[in-house]
């Protein structure tokens, strides 16, 4: 496992010498500062977003700001399980509809019957649009965070479907899937016994690959996980989308605020090897940073691709077995 980033000894640094400044302007404090670099070449340039940022600067300094997430948060954390899922499931419809009306048929398979993966499924939303378009004997294969670990209840049917595959586990611990052999897992990490073996066989192919998921409060998890899930999560659902992409596929994903340091990256290295769009749903997330990429004709075989993949692994790996 010499990857540079040793549980024990834990260098923040990535397996190739080339590769130490991608990973440390990922995950560590010498990424350039985005509100430096990025937000005043937008204000300059952009006078959507420079009318944005007023009105963001206007919400940050309004303590009713505060207030209002403050509360979302508490509701959201209180809210029934049941009908939180339930809301989550007819959201996540409605938002699918949209950005495939908007994106010339994101949901369509380019295959027939076709083959869809969603990294995060549950509750189901995008997989009930996305079935509800496509062929009826469309594939289906699912990631998801178990109910009882804090996950969404899964509210597609699923009952006797051959053709829809659900799996329950947390993605940002399938190990062998990011290229790390479970025996070779330091005995002393907090998750030693968590980590899983290979889950997607090395030639499993799907024409749309969905990374929708997000950090759950919900989910107990050890301490060290807590400043880095999302890097994680992120890098993780990537890896597998991507990896299992058919050449010309499209991959839809939900990320936050583009203006960072890292969302930018990624959707620059996106576009090395896809044609990119961002789309921000009117039916949901107004109040928010998150928006979607869509990307579409993605050379996923091609080697910027492969490389991307690398890469992630490695940040992957670094927000696994690293140090602060």
């Amino acid at each position: 496992m010499d990857r540079g980033a040793n549980w024990e000894h834990g260098a923040l640094t990535a397996a190739n010498p080339g590769e130490t400044h991608v990973l440390s302007t990922t995950i560590g404090d010498t990424a350039p500062d985005y509100k430096s670099v990025i937000v005043p070449y937008l204000r300059e340039r952009v006078p959507e977003f420079r009318r944005l940022d007023r009105l963001r600067q206007q919400g940050w300094e309004n303590p009713a700001g505060d207030r209002f997430f403050q509360a979302q948060r508490s509701n959201a954390d209180n809210i029934d399980d049941q009908q939180s899922s339930k809301f989550h499931f007819g959201l996540m419809q409605r938002i699918a509809a949209e950005l495939h009306n908007a994106t010339d048929g994101c949901f369509t398979t380019v295959t027939k019957p076709g083959a869809i993966l969603d990294v995060c499924a549950a509750p189901g939303g995008f997989l009930a649009a996305a079935m509800a378009l496509n062929d009826p004997d469309l594939r289906v294969r699912a990631c998801t965070l178990p109910f009882s670990q804090g996950g969404y209840k899964v509210l597609l049917p699923h009952e006797n479907n051959d053709a829809l595959d659900i799996n329950y586990c947390d993605v940002t611990m399938l190990a062998e899937d990011f290229g790390v052999k479970i025996e070779e897992i330091p005995a002393s990490h907090p998750d030693h016994n968590k980590f899983m073996p290979r889950q997607f066989t090395i030639d499993e192919q799907y024409d749309i690959a969905i990374c929708d998921g997000h950090v759950l409060r919900t989910q107990e998890r050890a301490s060290y996980r807590e400043k880095r899930e999302s890097i994680r999560l992120q890098n993780g659902s990537f890896v597998l989308a991507l990896e299992h992409l058919r050449p010309g596929g499209t991959f839809i994903a939900l990320l936050h605020k583009i203006e960072m340091w890292r969302i930018a990256c990624l959707l620059q290295t996106m576009s090395r090897f896809s044609d990119v769009r961002v789309y921000k749903p009117k039916c949901g997330h107004a109040k928010r940073s998150s928006f979607y990429m869509i990307a579409k004709d993605v050379q996923s075989h091609s080697s910027e691709a492969k490389e991307a993949i690398k890469t992630w692994k490695n940040i992957w790996y670094v927000a696994t077995f690293g140090t602060d």
